[in-house]
């Protein structure tokens, strides 16, 4: 007879022999790096409808055009050049609807929007076979396609036209593509793109540039909502929006073109960082005549600002719009630094039990160790990088709950914040 053997989940087998078990371990770590992520939505003269767009610095510098329909250093394209001074990584969607497509008798512009008038067809005789034409594709004075065809079913669609394959070639000298325009933006559009950008659990920070109040309300509502109801953390970043006191929203005073660079700094800025005395190394040109006792008004009222420092324009103190100080939410909240810590903390507790415990370890004392050494890991790392400090095991407990299938944490951890204030007594003899 033979003896037993295999694979066990429990110790009950009958027949002797050797059985095992192969666990795949799954390593605890804080997502440190992975900061850097901005989401806008943009009113664009170019570019995909209904669609975020994934947008990393170096896709933005090669194919600012194909994507945007303007070079890298147009005017047009200012504010991603502001948002992606500190975002490394960028959603972008284009906000507006109602758009139409430029279209002449050759083709059709792919994207809705005014720049789509910009596209000029040119066809010309082919020099080797006169059987057959040039077709070339402008973008203002730039060539951006051209083909050699006997006829338009052969022509490739490309970045930026989708060719009629019905119609006749014939010579031309220039025939310019006509007739579209910008849709409009509205507070359904905004709506449609947070309904979209939620599932996007990376994103750190939403921009909205605009003015109307009512929009302002739906992008703090929905932070607020993603982090208390949902679990995923970011910050919203908004101009003279002065009904915020939140830690989801940071309230910009200067000017609603500040929003840009505030959006990615705000996205950008390290766990164990802060933007408070960062300089502004963008290319507006802001507006800093504050005096001593409005700087101190704007601190009070949870607005983050930038004021001048010499010849230089820096941020003042890097806080989120929450005012109203409890017991239980004290001044330590207004920081967005404070915010940046626990917001990784618990992403990162989040994701080590989601991938490694939840529906797979036992509730028993074994499992609330091995989440217990888990969370350790996380909080040693968040230590060793100075986003915590006076780090102590002891001071983390992990026990059931008050079901058999739920586990209570609890913590105690000491944020560590950059020096902002110095203070000094000497006493001279």
């Amino acid at each position: 007879m033979a003896l037993g053997g295999g694979t066990y989940l429990t110790q009950n087998k009958v027949l002797p022999g050797a059985y095992f078990q192969f666990i795949s371990k799954a390593i605890a770590s804080a997502t440190l790096s992975d900061r850097g992520v901005a989401a806008m939505a943009l009113e664009l003269d170019w570019g995909a409808d209904d669609k975020v767009v994934s947008v990393t610095a170096s896709d933005f510098m090669k194919d600012s055009k194909k994507m945007f329909g303007f070079d890298y250093d147009a005017a047009e394209m200012l504010p991603l050049r502001e948002l992606f001074k500190h975002a490394s990584k960028v959603y972008v969607y284009k906000v507006t609807s109602g758009g139409v497509k430029a279209s002449n008798t050759f083709a059709e512009a792919k994207y809705t929007g005014k720049k789509g008038n910009d596209l000029k067809v040119v066809i010309q005789t082919n020099v080797d076979d006169g059987e057959k034409f040039d077709v070339l594709l402008y973008l203002g004075t730039e060539k951006m396609d051209s083909q050699t065809v006997s006829k338009a079913s052969e022509l490739i669609d490309n970045d930026f036209v989708v060719w009629k394959k019905s119609a006749e070639l014939s010579v031309t000298a220039a025939t310019a593509l006509s007739g579209g325009t910008n849709g409009t933006a509205s507070t359904s559009n905004h709506q449609a793109f947070l309904d979209k950008i939620g599932s996007y659990p990376d994103v750190n920070a939403i921009g909205y540039a605009g003015s109307e109040s009512a929009v302002k309300g739906l992008y703090a509502a929905f932070a607020d909502r993603l982090r208390n109801d949902v679990g995923i953390r970011l910050q919203v970043v908004m101009h003279d929006y002065s009904s915020a006191d939140s830690i989801s929203c940071v309230n910009v005073k200067n000017s609603a073109e500040l929003v840009y660079w505030a959006t990615g700094v705000i996205a950008g800025t390290a766990v164990n960082k802060s933007a408070t005395n960062m300089k502004y190394d963008g290319e507006l040109s802001i507006n800093t005549e504050f005096t001593q006792d409005e700087l101190t008004e704007a601190l009070e009222k949870g607005e983050w600002v930038l004021h001048q420092v010499g010849t230089e324009v820096h941020v003042l103190e890097d806080i989120n719009s929450f005012t109203s100080i409890t017991d239980e939410m004290g001044d330590i909240f207004k920081d967005n630094q404070t915010i940046r810590v626990i917001d990784t903390r618990a992403d990162s507790i989040a994701s080590i039990f989601a991938s490694k415990y939840l529906g797979k370890v036992p509730n028993d004392k074994s499992g609330r160790v091995s989440l217990w050494s888990d969370i350790v890991k996380i909080d040693q790392q968040l230590s060793d990088i100075n986003a915590i400090e006076d780090f102590d095991p002891e001071d983390i407990t992990v026990e059931q709950g008050d079901t058999k299938k739920s586990v209570l944490i609890n913590s105690a951890i000491t944020i560590i914040n950059t020096m902002e204030k110095l203070y000094m007594k000497s006493m001279i003899e």
